[in-house]
């Protein structure tokens, strides 16, 4: 089955669901991208500014923690750029990162190739949350996994684990993960995050829209539809979603799907843990001698695991 036939199978089936959904790896095109670039600089979205400070505040620390050399696997690369502030303190031998939007990947690791030309660098586009396997120019000693930003979060937490076995899998025994989590806090300060006032979150979320009509041949008027995110109490998560502004009807090749004013589109899940479930989650998956760093308030940590 081609890639783009996978694709159109997977968006149908989640519009058709009586609870319709999309995956969030759909966010990232080269709007979506951009967009989510823009998120992470605002005032309101606090994760990536108290990672960057856990990182600014104890880097040296991390980096003693962490042999030198190897691979560096940078999962949902994005830009690059947090990888990269990790490059004069691990000299990684390879650099292997890793986005579902390829095009963005690439212009990212051609200008980094330029600044580190001592760096073997591979990069790969590919959907790692769905069933992968590294070619075989990654190189498998010492492969350190690198991912950032709380995305481990979009997993539901069966997800979660497989998903970190299959990293162990992929380990040797001198391999590791380095990985960034969002931890529970005050729910305005999670809420807030989600729900910014300029409203870049919004098009974020809305823009997923177009990026269906493009993949699906869908008919989507995102002036249809509108934002929605909240915190999930029960499931300690954030949910995204979008919710028809009125009666609609959607329609591609022979199919349709009708939404009555209010039903919504669930988009995106983002989990919050505790300090104690994650290392546990970590555990369970093969992992190992863990490290872990946090910001003074205890919002994020940052933690490193050993494959064992």
């Amino acid at each position: 089955m081609s890639t783009a036939l996978h694709i159109q199978q997977e968006l149908a089936a989640g519009l058709l669901d009586d609870h319709a959904s999309v995956s969030p790896k759909f966010f990232y095109d080269a709007l979506g991208s951009v967009l989510f670039e823009a998120i992470c600089v605002l005032p309101e979205y606090y994760l990536t500014r108290t990672e960057a400070g856990i990182f600014t505040q104890h880097l040296a620390d991390i980096s003693h923690a962490i042999e030198p050399g190897g691979t560096l696997i940078d999962l949902g690369a994005g830009n690059c750029a947090k990888a990269e502030r990790l490059f004069s303190h691990l000299h990684p031998d390879q650099y292997v990162p890793i986005d579902i939007s390829a095009n963005h990947l690439n212009e990212a690791v051609q200008r980094l190739q330029h600044r580190y030309p001592h760096i073997e660098m591979t990069a790969l586009g590919l959907d790692f949350s769905a069933d992968w396997v590294l070619p075989d120019q990654v190189r498998s000693d010492r492969r350190l996994f690198f991912y950032p930003g709380s995305s481990i979060g979009n997993f539901q937490p069966d997800a979660a684990m497989s998903f970190l076995k299959k990293i162990r899998a992929a380990c040797d025994s001198e391999g590791g993960i380095l990985i960034g989590v969002d931890l529970i806090k005050q729910q305005e300060v999670m809420h807030t995050a989600y729900n910014d006032h300029l409203g870049i979150t919004a098009a974020f979320n809305l823009n997923i829209l177009r990026h269906i009509n493009r993949l699906l041949g869908t008919d989507f008027d995102v002036r249809q539809w509108q934002h929605k995110a909240h915190f999930n109490t029960e499931k300690s998560r954030i949910e995204m979603h979008l919710e028809a502004r009125t009666n609609l009807e959607v329609t591609w090749n022979n199919q349709r799907r009708r939404f009555i004013g209010g039903e919504r589109i669930h988009t995106e899940n983002s989990y919050k843990y505790t300090l104690p479930q994650f290392l546990a989650l970590l555990e369970s998956a093969g992992f190992g001698k863990p490290r872990y760093w946090t910001d003074k308030d205890n919002w994020f940590a940052v933690i490193y695991a050993q494959a064992i």
